[in-house]
């Protein structure tokens, strides 16, 4: 069959008789690389013969090739969805789908589900976005990482599709050419800078046979169940990634969309699933790429002369609005640094939780850092006792130069942090009071307290619900209630105190808190100026 054929070919293929069980009506949906019709109970997806430099669809056997590789890929997150390759037969205008004769063309053959399940079609909650944190982070721990002798994520393979994004908006655009100049510019400049990063993630085992173009028009939820389809075929170096590449893609997918709480719980769930804290030194580097990428697929789509002038016209504005939000990612942002400390009991992952949502917070919770450094899932029972097991005292120091650790990284990449710990020794406070000094960010103490019987009947029933991360029992309590050091007069001049016995609502706490950091306002925080003056005072001291 000639490529010229190939528009008879789908042509023919909207007639119900050309599929071997009930199909009418067929419906078709067509994007920049491929046509997919929808008929009865399955879809058929055929790839456009098309050499567009970053894929090659061009003849008939590297179409039957990237068929293939897409049932491989595609059953790892949607098995039941992805059930075979079938060829296609007869003629370009009468075709038969596993006809008998010469091949015209392959499709992949898929179960059909129907087009409101896919999350661009439907409000998402946080509850669906905590389990599509989890699939996510579960799914990247269990692909096999490239081997480091392979470029496979390189940092020169990282570049060229960033720069290459570019060229087809450049056609398209004329007008947008300081815009995207600056984000040339921006691209380069960063790249040189991240460079040494993207080479050690590489070396570490982040770059993996990912997805390749995780958003939330190729998630679906069936029957409530997730299902992530779609995974790029045609190009191993587009899904041979880092995985802070992948994330990247949802997080400023849900971001473009309005959904800005939901990437937030995203974001917060996959980093605690994973542990990879790291990816947040690469996340913007990688949101820009993807907002570029999602702009160049509009363009090419510009390009091609099947698309009627309204659809046109939408391309064009999302177009637009993709380079907008790439170059909002390049501006610096100022950092903040909120620790949360109270004893067991008394409130503090519960308010985390909460605030991690309602502000651009990375979480960073003691308990499952404790448990990550010996090996352990986040809700497994250590059956430790008080200072033996993963709670002997040298352990909780581990514990809080982890969390040190990565609120250090977090923060010289611009991202906000919340700490979730204990925190009742004087010391460990001061030590992030300092860190947030050192990386010019603001800083507060939420502290939280209750009264000791209170703080006891919430110990006892979080132990039997079994749920929680934390394993803190009574004598935990107790040795905590006896050594804690209060907040100091200086200390509660920079803290938002709560007695969670008694907490008061929500958004009354997220105002103060916002007030202590400085947020929502051009003044600098209260917090802000007194830290500065106090650790002015502990160097002449």
């Amino acid at each position: 069959m000639e490529a010229n054929d190939f528009p008879l070919l789908i042509k023919g293929l909207m007639q119900p008789d050309a599929y071997p069980h009930p199909a009418a009506p067929v419906v078709q949906i067509e994007t920049h690389i491929s046509h997919v019709l929808l008929a009865g109970d399955f879809a058929y997806k055929l790839k456009k013969p098309l050499d567009l430099g970053f894929l090659d669809f061009a003849t008939l056997e590297r179409r039957r090739f990237c068929c293939e590789e897409e049932l491989r890929l595609n059953r790892r997150l949607a098995a039941d969805l992805y059930l075979d390759v079938v060829a296609i037969a007869g003629t370009p205008e009468t075709p038969r789908i596993g006809g008998i004769g010469p091949v015209l063309e392959y499709a992949v053959k898929m179960k059909r589900f129907p087009q409101e399940s896919l999350l661009d079609r439907q409000t998402v909650s946080g509850d669906l976005m905590t389990r599509l944190a989890e699939t996510v982070a579960d799914f990247h721990a269990d692909i096999p990482a490239a081997d480091p002798l392979d470029p496979f994520g390189s940092p020169a393979r990282v570049l060229t599709p960033m720069l290459d994004n570019l060229r087809p908006v450049r056609q398209t655009f004329p007008e947008q050419q300081a815009q995207l100049e600056r984000l040339e510019d921006w691209t380069r400049t960063r790249h040189d800078r991240l460079t040494a990063i993207i080479e050690r993630r590489r070396q570490q085992g982040c770059v993996r046979e990912c997805h390749g173009d995780m958003h939330r028009g190729n998630i679906a939820l069936v029957d409530g169940e997730i299902r992530i389809f779609d995974a790029i075929e045609f190009n191993p170096d587009l899904r041979w990634i880092d995985t802070a590449s992948e994330i990247a893609f949802l997080v400023m997918d849900l971001e473009q969309a309005g959904e800005t709480v939901c990437a937030r719980i995203f974001l917060n769930r996959y980093l605690e699933r994973s542990g990879d804290y790291g990816a947040l030194a690469v996340l913007d580097f990688y949101k820009v790429y993807r907002a570029l990428v999602r702009a160049k697929v509009l363009a090419i789509r510009l390009g091609q002369s099947d698309l009627d002038p309204a659809a046109a016209s939408v391309a064009r504005d999302d177009c637009l609005r993709y380079l907008t939000l790439a170059e909002s990612y390049t501006h610096p942002r100022p950092a903040h640094l909120l620790i949360a400390c109270g004893l067991s009991g008394s409130g503090k992952s519960r308010l985390s939780l909460q605030l991690r949502e309602a502000l651009p917070l990375i979480h960073l919770r003691s308990d499952v850092e404790r448990r990550r450094l010996f090996g352990l899932h986040e809700t497994a029972r250590s059956l430790a006792h008080i200072d033996s097991g993963i709670y002997f005292p040298r352990a909780t120091d581990w514990t809080y130069d982890r969390l040190y650790r990565l609120a250090d990284a977090a923060l010289a990449s611009s991202y906000d942090v919340l700490v979730d710990a204990t925190f009742i020794t004087r010391s460990r406070r001061e030590r992030f009071l300092h860190l947030a000094h050192r990386r010019g960010a603001a800083f507060a103490i939420l502290a939280l307290d209750a009264p000791l019987d209170v703080l006891r009947q919430r110990v006892q029933q979080r132990l039997k619900a079994g749920t929680d991360a934390s394993e803190a029992d009574l004598a935990v309590l107790e040795r905590q209630y006896a050594g804690q050091e209060r907040l100091s007069d200086e200390e509660r001049l920079q803290a938002i105190l709560i007695d969670t016995s008694r907490t008061p609502p929500f958004h009354e706490i997220l105002r103060q808190i916002k007030t202590a950091l400085g947020l929502d306002t051009d003044a600098p925080s209260i917090a802000s100026r007194h830290n500065k003056q106090r650790l002015a005072g502990l160097k002449d001291s």
